[in-house]
């Protein structure tokens, strides 16, 4: 008997407007950040940013998920490119230079094995929610806290997650990191490479005279 395929065994319904929609309806949605140097900060700037980011976390009323992706990079586009480059090249010293550069990549790549890392925060929303209160509330004799979702239509409960979305955005901001959150296209390549890790990291390269 052939074993299941890995849709069967991966908890999502569908993906649509950059939304995780899981098998039990619940939703999903993921933060790309940047990150920061902590190490190379002063220690009061350390103290500072420990001290926002415990004031961002005390401030939500949800859970959080950090997820940090570690993937080998894989350079030899860049390589394909730099070649290319050294063929178009008229002048004789900056070929010679690029063949030199060319060499410092592949013995840094051979001597080292270069990680890429990228950052993600996912943020949930629940068809059916609860906020523990008093012991009254945790034991369901006066459970008034409960947030009951399951009559609202995809675009009411996209746009509760998208509040959320939007204020941890902000509370990253004020500690200096950026975030933006990922569409259905870039949530669909996230999965596609988180289940095939033995795939390598392609870096991206800007076009000439323009931005990445």
């Amino acid at each position: 008997m052939p074993p299941p395929p890995v849709q069967q065994k991966i908890d999502i319904k569908k993906i649509k407007d950059g939304v995780i929609v899981l098998k039990d309806d619940n939703l999903r949605a993921v933060l790309m950040t940047t990150s920061t140097n902590f190490a190379l900060k002063s220690t009061e700037e350390q103290d500072a940013l420990i001290m926002k980011y415990q004031s961002l976390l005390n401030s939500l009323d949800f859970p959080i998920q950090i997820v940090v992706v570690s993937r080998q990079l894989d350079v030899s586009s860049y390589l394909t490119l730099l070649e290319q480059k050294k063929k178009e090249q008229s002048n004789e010293l900056l070929r010679v230079q690029i063949v030199e550069y060319e060499d410092f990549i592949r013995n840094l790549v051979e001597a080292s094995n270069i990680m890429s890392q990228t950052f993600y925060v996912v943020i949930p929303l629940s068809r059916v929610e609860k906020k523990e209160g008093g012991i009254m509330e945790k034991i369901d004799l006066l459970n008034k806290k409960t947030k009951d979702h399951t009559d609202k239509s995809f675009e009411e409960l996209k746009a509760q997650l998208w509040q959320r979305v939007e204020y941890v955005a902000s509370g990253l901001s004020g500690i200096g990191i950026k975030a933006a959150p990922l569409n259905t296209q870039e949530i669909t390549e996230l999965f596609y490479h988180l289940y095939n890790m033995g795939l390598k990291e392609k870096p991206t390269f800007a076009p000439e005279g323009g931005k990445q």
